[in-house]
């Protein structure tokens, strides 16, 4: 099964450790610029720009341009998603997703075309973008389901909710609990911790992909403990 995120730091975030969850079931690359908004996808797209890093298990293999990246592997999923500061915005993602899905039909009629459902920010985040949601968790929660549940329905686009299994994590386990000295599932307030954070959501993707479930999985990343990893797979 051969996958292709058009993303950002984020779409790495959540597929750095999936072909290693997947044991080779799943093929991955994540096409990345920092930071990328969908609109700056359609900028990349339009002017046929090198600028991506094509990225295996979170590591830049080359750049590359999103036509070549498309022309690369009859891929069977292609996934898209807005940039983490505008995600919960719900008129920043037209007309770029939009055109961005109609040219993905285009090039690759036998894709699936998949909605990355991101995750919302840290308690005490001090990311710029924070400020659009009145600096609260789960008001950007909120928003950002809202936003990628409208687009779903007007696309028919499946979603991948890694963005519900982290707030359900950070909401249901005292592990998990920041504000009541449970670790950050955030590194730095926004992205996946290396460990623990960046696993659970390799293990939604999984999931989704493969129906498989991820009590099953046996990979885990270096350093993590046995108890934590067991937690998140019950609780996700």
């Amino acid at each position: 099964m051969k996958i292709l995120a058009i993303g950002n730091s984020f779409s790495e975030d959540a597929t750095c450790y999936l072909q290693r969850v997947s044991q080779g079931e799943l093929y991955v690359r994540n096409l990345y610029i920092g930071g990328c908004s969908l609109e700056r996808h359609m900028e990349c797209l339009t002017g046929e720009l090198k600028e991506y890093d094509f990225q295996k298990d979170g590591k830049a293999l080359r750049k590359i341009s999103i036509q070549e990246a498309l022309r690369y592997k009859d891929w069977d999923y292609i996934t898209v998603q807005q940039v983490s500061g505008l995600s919960g915005i719900e008129d920043s993602y037209e007309p770029f997703l939009g055109q961005l899905i109609e040219h993905i039909k285009q090039r690759n009629p036998s894709a699936k075309i998949i909605l990355h459902r991101t995750w919302a920010y840290e308690q005490d985040s001090t990311h710029q973008d924070f400020i659009r949601y009145d600096n609260k968790q789960e008001v950007m929660y909120e928003k950002i389901w809202n936003a990628s549940e409208h687009y779903a329905k007007k696309y028919d686009l499946p979603i991948i909710p890694v963005g519900d299994a982290i707030q359900k994590l950070r909401t249901e386990t005292k592990e998990f609990d920041y504000l009541n000295d449970g670790s950050s599932l955030c590194r730095d307030g926004y992205h996946l911790t290396l460990d623990y954070g960046r696993f659970a959501a390799a293990l939604i993707w999984y999931r989704f992909f493969t129906g498989n479930p991820i009590v099953d999985v046996t990979y885990a990343p270096r350093g993590t403990k046995r108890k934590l990893i067991d937690i998140i797979k019950k609780t996700i």
